[in-house]
């Protein structure tokens, strides 16, 4: 994740007998993952806790060397926080680069699994392609380091850029007013209009080592779940 590197791989179906041989195909060609960051999708979670228990099943069967490899190659899994799709910006920016090559290229034709596995392969190629150091304007300078040059040591596809010069890029923020506990607030949904979102109380508060707070605990009626502030509609409350 440090270099922005993305692996592609198309899977038959969205299940976890889907995903594991395309985990195992990662692991064979890039080396074991010690760490798994990715959101709460149901087939991830389910494939989580399969692994878990082939784990445990297969440490009792095999012989200790084996089992203590395994002990020490095992795969640490993550989940970020459900609706906190901002939590994963990272490999989201990575998704939404996808897309966008993929609707370049597809359009509205249908594909075989073969082309389709083709098709990610060169995407592939193409964003491990992206320059991750400056570019200079000079014919002599060196090439830019890209995620290729950590992966197979020199470049894959390198895309010329028709304007080297960098170009300021203007944001507009504001400063969110930090939540208090004891606020009343409306959760957001996507599929309800607002007259139907829930109502909540703010019972505790999950700052960052920014101080600065994203994630809070809500009690709505009997129950206690957490949601993002960005999710939230604090209401006003009148002395």
């Amino acid at each position: 994740m440090a270099i922005r590197a993305i692996h592609l791989e198309a899977v038959s179906d969205l299940t976890s007998q889907g995903f594991i041989p395309a985990f195992k195909r990662f692991v064979a060609r890039r080396g074991h993952c010690a760490h798994i960051w990715s959101d709460n999708r149901t087939n991830f979670k389910r494939t989580s806790r399969e692994l878990w228990q082939l784990f445990q099943t297969e440490k009792l069967n095999i012989s200790s060397d084996i089992a203590d490899w395994l002990a020490k190659n095992h795969t640490e899994w993550y989940f970020i926080l459900p609706y906190a799709p901002n939590f994963g910006r990272l490999w989201e920016a990575g998704v939404k680069s996808t897309k966008y090559h993929l609707k370049r290229i597809i359009g509205n034709s249908t594909l075989t699994f073969e082309e389709i596995t083709i098709v990610l392969a060169q995407i592939e190629a193409c964003l491990n392609s992206r320059p991750i150091s400056q570019l200079r304007d000079h014919p002599d300078d060196p090439c830019p380091l890209t995620p290729g040059h950590f992966l197979i040591g020199e470049p894959l596809i390198m895309v010329p850029d028709a304007n080297y010069e960098t170009k300021n890029v203007h944001k507009w923020s504001y400063q969110i007013p930090e939540p208090k506990i004891g606020d009343i607030v409306l959760v957001k949904e996507d599929n309800l209009p607002p007259a139907k979102w829930l109502y909540g109380i703010i019972v505790e508060r999950h700052p960052g080592l920014d101080n600065i707070t994203r994630v809070v605990n809500l009690r709505c009626g009997i129950n206690i779940f957490k949601r993002l502030v960005s999710k939230l509609c604090i209401l006003p409350v009148t002395d």
